[in-house]
């Protein structure tokens, strides 16, 4: 008798893995989404006032985003170690493909911290220079969002495809995490290439709506109903 996807099922690691999934998104709406809109403006000069002004948040988006980072890094682990035995090459590139989307959130907490250290230390730069690189910075770690949103897709397509593959995650999820993931794709290649078309915004928009609804009901499903589901044996389909 040969194993099934069953086989590697760990109910106690799919409860963790969905605990994660919903902690990164509230840490990560915070430290990505709020914490940058209250700091960075368009004009260097307001965004140094900002983060002035506001530094006890700012810090405080550092947390977040090093939290993020560490909860990254166990679930892509726990994820491997679910889906591994479904595809063992599209659970490799699911794993190499977060894990360098993790590296460039890593360097992504370099570029956000230097702002920081500028303004607060003596430099002996004029203003006018000195804000000038505190924006060039901030838009630096704008950039890097986009970055990693490359290899994050490459990830929600293999982790879709293996959802679909493994009869256990309901398919409707896989199809959205698959489908959703070239919202990813696309809107990093448009940002990095400064592309202005509005079609293309409109439909990376529209498809990372269905990610985005896709990986907090993925989340919702493995914290709530993954982790009764028992390892067992099953035959495995070609």
């Amino acid at each position: 008798m040969t194993t099934g996807p069953h086989t590697n099922w760990d109910p106690g690691a799919a409860r963790t893995a969905g605990a994660l999934y919903l902690a990164i998104a509230v840490c990560g709406g915070f430290s990505i989404g709020y914490v940058p809109m209250q700091i960075v403006a368009a004009d260097a000069a307001t965004s140094s006032a900002n983060l002035l002004a506001n530094q006890g948040l700012f810090k405080l988006g550092i947390v977040a985003d090093s939290l993020v980072i560490l909860f990254e890094l166990a679930i892509t682990a726990i994820l491997y170690q679910m889906f591994q035995n479904v595809g063992p090459k599209m659970s490799m590139v699911a794993l190499i493909s977060r894990a360098g989307m993790i590296t460039v959130m890593g360097i992504n907490i370099l570029l956000w911290v230097m702002p920081y250290i500028l303004l607060t230390r003596d430099t002996g730069w004029d203003t006018a220079q000195l804000h000038a690189l505190v924006q060039m910075f901030f838009d630096a770690h704008s950039t890097g969002v986009f970055v990693w949103q490359l290899f994050f897709g490459m990830h929600l397509s293999a982790l879709g495809w293996l959802i679909l593959k493994s009869g256990i995650v309901p398919r409707l999820l896989g199809r959205g995490l698959f489908i959703g993931a070239f919202g990813y794709l696309l809107q990093g290649i448009v940002e990095l290439t400064f592309t202005d078309v509005a079609a293309l915004d409109y439909t990376y928009i529209a498809l990372l709506v269905i990610v985005t609804v896709s990986e907090i009901s993925f989340g919702l499903w493995l914290l709530i109903r993954g982790g009764r589901i028992s390892p067992q044996f099953t035959p495995a389909t070609a």
